[in-house]
């Protein structure tokens, strides 16, 4: 990044965290100093430190966040149900600082618009779709489910 100043989610990740700690929030204590401790491993990793944009931010944050809910169920097999819910509610405070995931219907409709851009026919066209949906979906839906939608897109086509 070049002299613009610090994004502005890392900013409010900071001052959230100096709020939950002025008003005692362990879980968000906890969770939002994990952020942030990603986010800086984030910057001084490579052969030059640098500072991330909000979208490289929000990519870390998605990535905790993917932790969070492998542990979640990885605890909750495990029959650990307090552990589980601890990730989950980590997890909870994570959402907060990323866009809102699509639901079923739109994924479908970006989906479905790729799908005719592309002008894919078969499931082995999967990769050109993908290479199409993903910057639509950007970061709003997991990318299994997106590949989910992919497949059934081209398997009823």
């Amino acid at each position: 990044m070049t002299g613009t100043g610090e994004p502005q989610l890392k900013v409010r990740l900071q001052a959230d965290l100096t709020a939950a700690m002025k008003s005692r929030d362990e879980l968000a204590t906890a969770t939002l100093r994990m952020a942030l401790t990603a986010v800086t491993n984030e910057e001084v990793a490579g052969k030059q430190a640098r500072e991330l944009s909000d979208d490289e931010v929000q990519a870390v944050l998605r990535r905790e966040l993917k932790k969070r809910t492998e542990a979640a169920q990885a605890f909750a097999d495990g029959g650990r149900a307090e552990s589980a819910q601890r990730e989950r509610d980590e997890a909870d405070v994570l959402q907060r600082y990323l866009p809102a995931q699509l639901d079923d219907a739109e994924l479908g409709q970006l989906v479905a618009a790729a799908v005719a851009s592309v002008g894919a026919t078969s499931p082995r066209e999967m990769g050109s779709v993908m290479k199409a949906v993903q910057p639509m979906v950007a970061g709003r839906a997991d990318g299994g489910r997106v590949a989910a939608a992919v497949k059934a897109a081209l398997g009823a086509g």
